[in-house]
């Protein structure tokens, strides 16, 4: 039995060159995701979560590193290999109306990549598989010739879903898919993605700053910051015993309707930021962690093992 990823990546880095310096948006990734497995990729605003996802589909380029998929390094692929590839590997968009273009009808939008691949003969096929596609996800047959504006969120993202799923992939980035969108809304688009997966053996890359989400969604959670991965467990390990400060610190602030549980303190950090333009040497969270040390300022950890399936880079894991 084959157990290899489906999706490895090995020490991945995205620069951009600023006026003042290489911002260091992704810094030295490691991961690796297993078919009909969602890897939740979770951290604030800026830490590189997106930047990563788009890397991974080569989207943007990558400055340094491997993204190695079924056992090949595709940073090498040239245009032509791409664009074969990328009938297995797709991406749905956080924003279900931007992502969507606003001329085309439900039918149009979802029937695009699928005349790009020329994946069909006749025009017949391309509308049954439209039709198909639209019920997989939960659209009405009616909304064919509808267009994005006259539709809501929900459905909106449901498109997008259906895009994804028109080359039959085996890969799809998730960039938040939920975050623009109602509570309510919220939980019939994720469970539709789990169905999907389970009946598709879709491996996920779900990228969002909700926890209560990745959790509900993710088989395994990295956290990250400034670029870099911190903590990397399974979800019940990640969510039971934390060990970066920086984790700690994000499931403190998650909100809890547990009245038994009303006294317990949100761990509020404090210190400011460091740049990513230029990062210096050491644990780029040490300015803001209680814990920190000498040595902090001086070591970049790389991630330590702590136990089965559970890597944590940060001092205090040693």
């Amino acid at each position: 039995m084959n157990n290899a990823p489906l999706l490895e990546v090995k020490d991945l880095k995205k620069y951009f060159d600023t006026p003042s310096g290489k911002f260091h948006a992704v810094d030295g990734v490691n991961l690796k995701i297993s078919r009909g497995n969602t890897l939740g990729i979770v951290g604030e605003s800026g830490c590189g979560k997106s930047t990563l996802g788009r890397t991974v589909l080569r989207l943007i380029e990558p400055t340094e590193g491997e993204i190695i998929y079924e056992g090949n390094n595709i940073v090498s692929y040239n245009k032509e290999q791409m664009k074969v590839l990328r009938k297995k590997m797709q991406i749905i968009f956080q924003d279900p109306f931007s992502s969507l273009n606003p001329r085309l009808s439900v039918s149009e939008i979802i029937a695009e990549p699928m005349i790009v691949n020329k994946l069909f003969k006749s025009k017949k096929e391309l509308n049954n598989r439209v039709f198909e596609l639209m019920e997989t996800v939960g659209l009405a047959p009616y909304l064919v010739n509808a267009y994005p504006h006259e539709l809501d969120g929900g459905r909106r993202q449901r498109i997008g879903i259906a895009r994804a799923l028109a080359t039959n992939p085996d890969f799809i980035v998730c960039d938040e898919p939920v975050s623009a969108l109602d509570v309510s809304i919220q939980a019939q688009i994720l469970n539709l993605m789990m169905d999907l997966q389970d009946e598709r053996g879709l491996a996920y890359m779900f990228i969002t700053h909700d926890l209560s989400v990745v959790r509900h969604i993710s088989n395994e959670i990295a956290v990250m910051y400034l670029g870099q991965c911190v903590e990397l467990a399974s979800t019940d390990e990640l969510f039971s015993n934390p060990v970066h400060p920086y984790t700690k610190a994000l499931l403190s602030a998650i909100p809890v309707i547990d009245v038994t549980r009303k006294g317990e303190k949100v761990e509020l950090l404090k210190g400011e930021v460091q740049s990513p333009i230029n990062p210096p040497k050491g644990c780029r969270f040490a300015s803001r962690c209680k814990y920190a040390k000498p040595e902090c300022q001086e070591t970049e950890y790389s991630l330590y093992r702590v136990s089965d399936d559970h890597y944590v880079s940060c001092i205090l894991a040693k």
